[in-house]
């Protein structure tokens, strides 16, 4: 069995202080000492402990000492099953990274900086903060400017220094980072101004309708009634100016010829091309979305089985509000989403619909 790393955190202390440490924890591990604060590793079988782990004491010379989880755990140790002390392993290290970050929301901050404060390597830090966090460093500090400049434009804040208060170096980096799916000062007076092209038409699943700003597809919704489908595009844009759209019909057609051909549409030349997406929504939501389009057709997920594959299987809550603020049915497929047991559970457009979609695409 290959031995773990020896503890980083000792390369860089006093080789007296970390003997006489050593030292001081191991007679505080012989007593069990329910006052001690640190973690032993076993190199024979790469398990670390609590001091207070009812295991068998090891030998001396197999033990390496380290003060906190995470430093085991970066060691290359496994947690032990008996004590548990993985459970609060990464959080304090998570904790300062996430302040650190907050702190500096206004400029780059890089891993290796990071690291520095974590006290952990640029390529763990990035690793532990997109498995536990679900985004990476960069993604979160994205969100951070841009929720920032979302709230002080609500508040009435003038754009430009929303703007910059926000943390962006200009208004291009402003329209492009905070994902608002507009520019900064139409999204300060709720969308007003924004045009919105649209066009409903009658499909298998029901009326279909789909609306489009100048840089693609931001609305996709189904409904019982042609009235009930241009309801739904007014209630969730009702500061943007919308127009009846001909044109744009193309765009029901390519969303139907994608449930029948999926991914070989794009291959015939004859078929109506799947249109660009304008989508709006955080960081978070943008990754959920983006995965919903890698299931292949014919194919389902459960909630948890999508938060596993995108690599943030603690977030199956999350994963599934975001599925369900999708805004694009059928080309963002969040039909393909169901519940643990298989069950046709949570189509914002109705649990029916989704069953007449997928037996299609099946089909």
């Amino acid at each position: 069995m290959p031995q773990p790393a020896m503890p980083l955190v000792n390369a860089s202390r006093d080789a007296r202080s970390d003997t006489a440490w050593a030292d001081s924890a191991w007679k505080q591990l012989v007593t069990r000492d329910p006052q001690a604060r640190f973690f032993y590793g076993v190199v024979t079988t790469g398990v670390f402990c609590r001091p207070t782990c009812s295991s068998r004491r090891p030998l001396r010379s197999n033990v390496r000492f380290f003060r906190t989880a995470a430093e085991a755990l970066t060691a290359g140790f496994r947690a032990c099953k008996r004590c548990g002390p993985r459970a609060t392993a990464w959080g304090a290290p998570l904790d300062e990274i996430r302040r650190h970050i907050e702190k500096n929301v206004d400029r780059r901050v890089p891993l290796e900086e990071l690291g520095r404060v974590a006290r952990l390597s640029p390529f763990t830090v990035q690793r532990l903060f997109k498995r536990e966090m679900g985004v990476s460093p960069l993604e979160y500090q994205r969100a951070l400017r841009a929720n920032g400049l979302r709230k002080a434009l609500k508040e009435g804040s003038t754009v430009t220094n929303a703007i910059y208060d926000a943390g962006f170096g200009s208004s291009s980096r402003a329209w492009e980072g905070a994902q608002l799916g507009m520019t900064p000062s139409r999204f300060a007076k709720g969308g007003k101004g924004e045009r919105i092209g649209y066009c409903a038409a009658h499909s298998p699943f029901g009326w279909m309708i789909v609306g489009a700003t100048e840089r693609g597809l931001c609305w996709l919704a189904l409904a019982n009634s042609k009235a009930e489908a241009e309801a739904t595009l007014r209630t969730e844009f009702p500061e943007a100016a919308l127009r009846r759209d001909p044109s744009i019909a193309r765009w029901v057609d390519a969303a139907l010829a994608n449930v029948r051909e999926g991914d070989d549409l794009v291959q015939k030349a004859a078929a109506p091309q799947v249109p660009a997406l304008d989508l709006r929504g955080t960081v978070f939501q943008l990754r959920v979305w983006n995965a919903l389009r890698q299931i292949p057709r014919g194919e389902t997920r459960t909630y948890s089985q999508l938060a596993r594959e995108m690599g943030i299987p603690k977030s199956t809550r999350a994963v599934a509000r975001a599925c369900a603020l999708n805004r694009v049915s059928v080309l963002v497929p969040c039909h393909r989403v169901v519940g643990a047991s298989g069950s046709l559970t949570g189509y914002r457009w109705g649990v029916e619909r989704k069953r007449q979609i997928l037996e299609a695409e099946r089909g």
